[in-house]
């Protein structure tokens, strides 16, 4: 069965069928470039190619299972069903600028077990295949068209860790940014990782252009480690050497740092400093995000900075020289914002039918 995202295969297909150049040049775009149903691919082709298009092409490697749209936001959980029963999850997010994005899983459940999410409480039952991320892409993009919207940018910071699954990824990004198929610009891409120093230098290699997003959420050791235990095989200073070479490879660009702020925890006055330490002398930008409530996590003793010293943190980054934005989380009412994924859905939960 081919892949739809796969295009060597489906030129062959068409060689195959005798279809026309100009049949298949449309096909492609209708499929890559205006993300159409499949019935409407397929119109592009002959009567007779058609048949195997359809039966030779796994269109859609997910099922829709459920859609929850947010009362507050713009933000829809989407909850799709694998050929194996798993269910992962994405988020579709809507600004008030009219961009569209997606956030896209990598994994069904995770490994790194980190302390504020949901997901890594599911542990980690396998990595989804490129298709599998691909079609999130494809879906999504359907569902934003019907509104009259085009998706622009993809942001890899749902269920697992991408850099856990390079294989995949690498084969999900090149086909997602190639210009013959779906000709995403690089810089509307972002991968977001815990932290894998090797992996992160290999990604930045491949892709120069693909913005990587380090949730760091801490740059004190024994914070960090209790917050994200799978770093303990990664010290800081691993950390900040990889993350100073990504930059270069980068050309000398910003590095995104991702930084979940919590009350008494990774907003002190020390944490200030260590985090205004951790950065000195590379390029970044940081997101300080509010923590979402996990279920679970009360007993941890993890309560959100409130809005008020969130903004006196990053007005004291500002001042030491750094580029600082205060996100907003959406999707908070469905699960689906930083942190939630999997709380209700998960991934291991029975197919729908």
């Amino acid at each position: 069965m081919i892949a739809a995202h796969d295009l060597s295969a489906l030129r062959s297909l068409a060689r195959l069928h005798k279809v026309a150049v100009s049949e298949l040049r449309t096909a492609e775009k209708r499929l890559f470039k205006h993300r159409l149903p499949v019935d409407e691919v397929l119109a592009a082709l002959p009567e007779a190619a058609q048949a195997a298009w359809r039966g030779g092409v796994d269109w859609h490697p997910l099922v829709l299972a459920q859609r929850r749209d947010s009362q507050l936001d713009g933000a829809s959980k989407l909850a799709f069903r694998t050929a194996d029963g798993a269910t992962i999850e994405s988020v579709m997010l809507r600004f008030r600028t009219g961009r569209s994005s997606v956030c896209l899983s990598t994994q069904v459940g995770c490994a790194a077990d980190c302390a504020f999410c949901a997901t890594g409480k599911l542990g980690l039952r396998r990595n989804l295949t490129a298709p599998e991320i691909v079609d999130q892409v494809l879906q999504a993009a359907r569902l934003f068209r019907a509104e009259g919207r085009v998706l622009r940018n993809l942001v890899f910071m749902g269920m697992g860790e991408p850099l856990h699954n390079e294989e995949a990824l690498g084969e999900a990004v090149e086909a997602l940014r190639d210009p013959e198929r779906f000709n995403f610009a690089d810089r509307f891409i972002v991968v977001s990782t815990v932290g894998v120093p090797a992996a992160m230098v290999r990604f930045a290699r491949r892709f120069p252009g693909v913005n990587l997003a380090l949730s760091l959420h801490s740059a004190r050791e024994e914070v960090r480690r209790w917050l994200v235990p799978t770093t303990r095989r990664h010290p800081l200073a691993d950390l900040r050497a990889a993350l100073a070479e990504v930059s270069a490879l980068h050309g000398g660009h910003t590095v995104l740092i991702e930084y979940l702020l919590f009350d008494g925890l990774t907003d002190t006055h020390a944490d200030l400093e260590a985090l205004v330490a951790f950065v000195a002398g590379i390029p970044v930008h940081i997101n300080l995000i509010p923590f979402n409530p996990v279920a679970g996590t009360e007993s941890l003793g993890l309560r959100s900075t409130p809005k008020e010293r969130r903004e006196a943190f990053g007005a004291a980054l500002k001042q030491a020289g750094l580029k600082v934005t205060l996100r907003r989380s959406l999707g908070t009412d469905i699960d689906g914002a930083c942190g939630q994924l999997a709380q209700r859905e998960g991934a291991l939960k029975a197919p729908v039918v």
